[in-house]
């Protein structure tokens, strides 16, 4: 028979160190098992039979026969049939096989179990969360006097330990009721959290960080309002520098533990930068926390490992989130050096398609790509020979290629790009990007090439030596690159006006709120088919027009060919200038120099 002991085990009922108190109207649990432990007389199987010290052990069914009676009866004799109503039909167990007292004992856990189906049962709202706090300060402060009372003796405290850690995780229900967020900071639950990624046991801190993530993360249904009261008190708490800290003393390399640790800090960091203010404060206030990721982001490992990949990933998402702040700060700790030269590992090799490194090589490029938007990018750029690599992977790269090009145009664009410019060409790069141009098909390649030719027509010093071998290259082999030009704008201005088309036939008795509505859709799907590429190129063959007699004459006639004129360029570039926003500072040297082009096309 199954023993009472296995049947509290069984039973869900709390433990005599559990917090939660029974209902005092209720007979107490204890109070039945010790009665049923006391009565022989209902622990006998049979009235007749002294039960036997290791009773509890056996298993129900038939005894054993005498060895004396081999034809005798054996088992137990059938039950009284007036004993009351019996479930075993063929009476094998008395009644089920228990007591009166151990039915008893199992009534009670069906019916007051304290536990059941208190998640769903109980209400979370304010009150709750009162009552939750106080019982997680309290574990704080019990855990924090036992660990100071019995340092030497851990095993006076783990049971404290064990309660902090249980209160942490119950946490995790906050995320189901974001409108909680802002009282949970007012009650300064948020700091004494953030405070526990401090404690000694790295357990601790790890679950706290774990907890802090689901609080944070993108698919917690909060408000503005409700996201920033916590993310704001998790930054006052100083959840930064103890997320730092724990970098330092977690072992990656040993522990398991430790790795799922650090994974989940970083993704704390991730969840932050979903709002470009709290992106850009990171960027401020946390430089500890940039060089340890660029640190990270350099760690030797082979393979890659995903916190590795992790932290290029984070850095990535600071420069494309914390504007151009955070850009210029990766820039002053040198940021692109250490990149350029973690990149140059990819110049002949490909990483392992689908993989991490793959995920890895990527993210350091898309850093790189961000940061040498800011002028201080292009400089660092330019002094830790970025130009040069960028080159090279053109000749010599797989999947590098598209990334060093990417990462080569947007370097060389805006007003600050023209030292980036003068490079490419000491550098030898206008024999490789023309090259490129001709054998491509890609049109993501074709796009960069020509962002970087427009850059250098507009950057390049008139008359200077730089300039003039530019204009050598469209004017070289009877002008086969403006040929090649004039036919890529012939494709791309067709499938514009295809998508112009379909947007003319939908806008078709919509009023002027519904187009103003549709107004970024159509945009985007003008984008898609092409649009930029092709006001680029148009870019290109006015300054063309503009600057060399020869090429205007060849573009005029290839135009020709389609009873085209240049009258087709210039509505392009107006329609540059027209969506461009006339009060902003930096479009203001662009419209002017869109506007002068406008004058050669007539």
């Amino acid at each position: 028979m199954t023993s009472i002991d296995e049947l509290f085990k069984k039973s869900g009922l709390p433990s005599s160190s559990s917090k939660r108190k029974l209902d005092p109207m209720v007979r107490d649990p204890t109070e039945i098992y010790k009665s049923a432990r006391t009565s022989s007389n209902n622990h006998s199987r049979h009235a007749d039979v002294e039960p036997s010290p290791d009773e509890d052990n056996l298993e129900a069914g038939p005894a054993p026969p005498p060895d004396d009676d081999d034809d005798g009866d054996y088992g137990p004799s059938a039950p009284p049939e007036d004993d009351g109503p019996n479930d075993d039909e063929e009476g094998r167990f008395f009644g089920g096989g228990i007591s009166a007292q151990e039915k008893e004992i199992l009534d009670f856990m069906d019916d007051d179990d304290p536990n059941a189906d208190i998640n769903t049962e109980e209400k979370i709202d304010l009150a709750w969360l009162k009552k939750t706090a106080l019982g997680f300060e309290k574990r704080i402060s019990r855990n924090a006097e036992l660990r100071a009372k019995f340092e030497h003796d851990p095993a006076r405290f783990i049971d404290s330990e064990a309660d902090l850690d249980a209160s942490i995780k119950a946490l995790s229900i906050l995320g189901e009721h974001p409108d909680l967020y802002p009282d949970f900071a007012r009650l300064g639950c948020v700091g004494s959290l953030v405070s526990l990624l401090a404690h000694e046991n790295t357990d601790i801190a790890i679950g706290a960080a774990e907890i802090v993530g689901e609080l944070t993360d993108e698919d917690v249904a909060a408000t503005e309002d409700q996201w920033s009261a916590l993310v704001d008190a998790l930054l006052e708490a100083d959840l930064l520098g103890l997320l730092v800290s724990n970098f330092a003393r977690l072992d990656e390399q040993n522990e398991e533990t430790d790795r799922a640790g650090v994974y989940h800090a970083l993704g704390v960091v991730e969840n932050l930068c979903s709002r470009p203010e709290t992106a850009e404060a990171i960027g401020r206030d946390g430089e500890a926390l940039l060089r340890w990721l660029l640190a990270r982001a350099q760690r030797q490992e082979k393979p890659v490992t995903q916190n590795k990949q992790y932290a290029a990933e984070i850095l990535a998402i600071l420069v494309q989130q914390g504007s151009a702040a955070n850009r210029k700060r990766l820039a002053a700790l040198d940021a692109v050096d250490v990149m350029l030269q973690l990149v140059a590992a990819y110049r002949k090799r490909d990483p392992e398609r689908g993989g991490d490194e793959e995920e890895y090589m990527e993210n350091l490029f898309e850093a790189l790509t961000c940061i040498v938007d800011e002028a201080e990018g292009k400089e660092k750029f330019i002094e830790a020979e970025g130009v040069e690599l960028c080159l090279i992977m053109l000749k010599e790269g797989k999947m590098s290629k598209a990334a060093s090009l990417r990462l080569l145009d947007h370097a060389a664009g805006g007003p600050s790009g023209a030292d980036v410019c003068r490079k490419i060409v000491d550098a030898g790069g206008l024999k490789t990007t023309f090259t490129l141009f001709m054998k491509t098909k890609d049109g993501k390649t074709t796009e960069h090439l020509v962002g970087i030719f427009a850059s250098m027509l507009r950057l390049l010093p008139a008359d200077s030596a730089d300039r003039i071998r530019m204009l050598a290259k469209f004017v070289e082999k009877d002008y086969e690159k403006v040929g090649k030009l004039v036919k890529l704008r012939r494709d791309y201005g067709t499938r514009v006006s295809e998508v112009d088309g379909h947007i003319k036939v939908e806008s078709r008795g919509l009023s002027d709120e519904d187009k103003e509505e549709l107004a970024d859709e159509w945009f985007s799907r003008r984008l898609d088919a092409g649009l930029f590429c092709l006001q680029t190129i148009d870019v290109i063959l006015a300054w063309l027009i503009a600057e060399d007699d020869g090429a205007r004459k060849k573009i005029q006639a290839l135009l020709a060919d389609r009873d085209e004129t240049v009258a087709v360029i210039k509505a392009t570039i107006q329609e540059q200038i027209d969506g461009m926003n006339a009060d902003s500072d930096g479009s203001k040297d662009t419209r002017e120099m869109l506007r002068t082009l406008a004058q050669f096309l007539q």
